[in-house]
């Protein structure tokens, strides 16, 4: 099985960071492969990083020739999951869904701490929209930037002060809100007493269960193909590969690619 692992900002060292975290998670037989955008925002923080990065991951996968079998978008809770569904055939993860689904599963309640305070709109909207905010305690920012987090000790204070205001919101579990955070739960995990959930571990299980069951995403209604128009895609050439922090091709032995080369411009292959 193939998971392509998809950054939503342009920094290499955040997308070899996640890619490590995924492939701790993945099983056996699973291969990660991290692609991080040719253009967009270096890190996303607020709603304008947040809708340019949707069009750069979306571009993205849109030009991505390889093959895979489901998708993981590692960005707490930016744009771009509904757009992803559509464009492409094979199940699509977001990090934000994911943590929060798998949060529910351990508690009444959980919390989300995230970076920065003004990220706090844009995860609680994509949390609503996934139908998951009413077990939403709290969103707490820690005050660190996304480019902030490669300071460990630094992020893991800020972590466990931030989580401390979220538990007594109600929150019995706690969620990561960054996907540069990832590999944090092991840190505060027995301090805080309480579970945290790494989304990008999430995703990555979700993601595996969906291709193992042989599902994929509705085409009756809301995530239908994209209709066939002229569509003007805002860097023209060939698309990324895989990002080369992210190791090697691990070579063609997966499952079908993805139909009509995930151009929504081009007629869609019979289902």
């Amino acid at each position: 099985m193939r998971i392509l692992v998809t950054n939503c900002n342009t920094t290499q060292e955040m997308t070899a960071e996640i890619v490590r975290g995924a492939r701790a998670a993945a099983g056996p037989g699973t291969t990660v492969t991290g692609l991080t955008p040719a253009w967009g925002p270096e890190s996303a923080e607020g709603w304008l990083d947040s809708y340019l990065s949707a069009a750069a991951v979306l571009d993205t996968l849109r030009t991505y020739e390889g093959r895979y079998d489901a998708v993981v978008m590692a960005g707490f809770g930016e744009h771009g999951r509904e757009g992803a569904r559509e464009l492409v055939d094979v199940p699509v993860v977001d990090i934000t869904e994911a943590a929060a689904h798998l949060a529910c599963l351990l508690g009444r309640r959980y919390g989300v701490v995230t970076t920065l305070e003004r990220s706090r709109g844009q995860i609680e909207d994509s949390l609503h929209t996934a139908g998951v905010a009413q077990n939403c305690a709290a969103v707490v920012g820690t005050g660190l930037g996304v480019l902030d987090l490669g300071d460990a000790q630094r992020t893991e204070e800020a972590f466990v002060t931030a989580a401390e205001r979220a538990r007594e919101a109600g929150a019995e579990v706690l969620v990561l809100g960054c996907a540069g955070m990832t590999g944090l739960q092991r840190a505060v995990g027995e301090k805080l007493g309480l579970p945290v959930v790494d989304g990008v571990a999430a995703a990555v299980k979700l993601a595996e269960s969906l291709v193992q069951l042989g599902l994929r995403t509705s085409r009756a209604g809301g995530f239908a193909r994209p209709l066939p128009k002229r569509r003007a895609w805002g860097r023209p050439g060939p698309g990324p590969g895989p990002d080369p922090d992210s190791g090697p091709d691990p070579g063609p032995d997966s499952g079908p690619a993805p139909d009509s080369g995930n151009d929504p411009d081009a007629a869609p292959a019979p289902m």
